[in-house]
C-alpha cells in the first residue's frame, strides 16, 4: 500500500470508514485534495506521521498551527473509532464495520514552535472510553522536540451525519 505522504505501508483506521465518512479533509481516503493522515495502533498507543508541505508554512521555517490543530483533530478521532472498535472485540481487517467519530472538543497548546521539512508524530493516549465518547490525550513531535499537546473528546458520528440515501 503507497502513501501520498511517503509513509511506511500499514493499514489505518482511516482506511476502514465507511465510503460516505471518508471525505475529511484532513484524514479522508476519497478527498483527492486531503492531508491523508493515517492513524494506526502502536502498542498500546496510537500514532500518526506527516511531513508538512513547503505551503504549510507560518512564517518562514515553521509549520502553520492550524495544520497543527487539524492533523490533532484527526488522529484523535481515529484513535477514538481504534479505540471503540477494539473495545467491541474487533481489529483493524475484522468484516464488522469501524465506527465513525467527531469531534465534541479539542484544546491543544503549542509548546514550541514546529519546524518545516521533518516528519511529525503524533503519539495519542486513550485517557477514557464509555460506549460513545472517548477522550484522547496527544503530543506532537518533530524529532524528539515535544511541539504540541492535546485533549480531544470524541464522540461517535450521529447519524444525522449521514447524506440521505
Amino acid at each position: 500500500m503507497e502513501d501520498t505522504n511517503n509513509q511506511k505501508s500499514f493499514f489505518a483506521v482511516q482506511d476502514f470508514y465507511p465510503d460516505d465518512f471518508a471525505w475529511c479533509y484532513g484524514c479522508g481516503r476519497l478527498n483527492d485534495h486531503g492531508h491523508h493522515f493515517r492513524t494506526r495502533w502502536n502498542n498500546e498507543e496510537t500514532l500518526t506521521e506527516y511531513i508538512p508541505l513547503p505551503q504549510h508554512i507560518a512564517v518562514p521555517g515553521f509549520v502553520y498551527g492550524g495544520l497543527l490543530a487539524s492533523l490533532v483533530d484527526c488522529h484523535s478521532t481515529g484513535s477514538a473509532a481504534l479505540a471503540l472498535y477494539r473495545q467491541d472485540g474487533h481489529e483493524l481487517g475484522d468484516a464488522a464495520p469501524v465506527p465513525r467519530c467527531v469531534t465534541a472538543s479539542l484544546k491543544i497548546d503549542f509548546v514550541k514552535p514546529t519546524p518545516l521539512g521533518q516528519r511529525l508524530t503524533v503519539r495519542g493516549r486513550i485517557v477514557e472510553i464509555g460506549r460513545r465518547k472517548v477522550i484522547v490525550h496527544s503530543d506532537v513531535y518533530a524529532g524528539d522536540t515535544l511541539c504540541a499537546k492535546s485533549e480531544v473528546v470524541a464522540v461517535l458520528a450521529p447519524t444525522t451525519m449521514r447524506p440521505p440515501i
